[in-house]
């Protein structure tokens, strides 16, 4: 039983919540008995650790039965351990930590994808989070991260998710001309989502979505700069038909990802 909310194993995971330490070590958290669920079902050789109260881990028989099959031992810790570990106030009994998973470029368009959000300057985690969510809901074939997108294994990015980081290949700290050259030497077609792009109805009249496509998002105050923008193929905006300034980014990137999906299902 983990008692010391100052000991230095406690310490040392509370730090993964800044990325400085998620660098140095490979390691990142994991919250919640929902996190914890999903990375144990998706990906249990990357978990190096894995905490839980008491009561936490009574109450969860489907985590415990996970973690036996995957030959995972739980530490048991106190509330107030949990609480100095975690990045919310209330983690809900359950952290883990786990290795990130590194995937190349190379690999995301290797198996040929149809479909890919790339995020170009996303900075706000649950922004992407949200992106990682609805890109698996679409079916996306992964997700891939410019340089100056936040950290998906930000912990508020992995909450956001709710285990859609563990579902599709996340690609990160990617250079954004060698993802739109390998795009189209895939054959896909990068679309830019912007304000000052072509009606996205009329490109679904025109059979556009239909195609293999790898959206690109930007920034969520800027947009995409000019030279983002000069290297996709076309841009598109989504119709605003009631009185709303502008829409969310994850919100208008969610429905771009659909319309796609809706387009390759027709």
């Amino acid at each position: 039983m983990l008692e010391n909310p100052r000991s230095p194993r406690v310490r040392a995971v509370a730090k993964l919540t800044k990325r400085s330490a998620r660098t140095e070590t490979g390691l990142y958290l994991l919250e919640g008995p929902q996190a914890v669920r999903e990375v144990l079902a998706y990906a249990p050789e990357t978990i190096e650790d894995l905490y839980a109260t008491p009561a936490a881990w009574d109450k969860h028989a489907d985590l415990r039965t996970s973690a036996e099959r995957a030959g995972i031992t739980v530490t048991y810790a106190r509330d107030s351990v949990l609480e100095a570990m975690a990045d919310t106030v209330t983690p809900q009994g359950v952290v883990a930590v786990a290795r990130q998973r590194h995937v190349s470029l190379r690999d995301v368009f290797a198996a040929g994808p149809r479909l890919i959000a790339i995020c170009e300057q996303v900075r706000d985690p649950g922004n992407l989070g949200t992106i990682i969510r609805a890109a698996d809901a679409a079916g996306a074939d992964a997700v891939v991260l410019t340089g100056r997108t936040v950290d998906p294994y930000n912990p508020k990015v992995v909450r956001s998710t709710t285990g859609s980081l563990f579902h599709l290949p996340v690609a990160f700290n990617a250079d954004l001309t060698e993802v739109v050259s390998l795009a189209h030497e895939g054959g896909l077609t990068v679309i830019a989502a912007d304000v000052k792009g072509d009606d996205l109805l009329a490109a679904r009249g025109e059979g556009l979505l239909a195609r293999p496509t790898a959206w690109l998002f930007g920034n969520e105050a800027r947009g995409l700069d000019d030279e983002a923008l000069a290297m996709a193929d076309t841009a598109l905006r989504l119709p605003i038909f009631g009185r709303a300034e502008s829409l969310n980014l994850a919100t208008a990137a969610s429905v771009c990802l659909y319309e796609s999906a809706f387009a390759h299902r027709s």
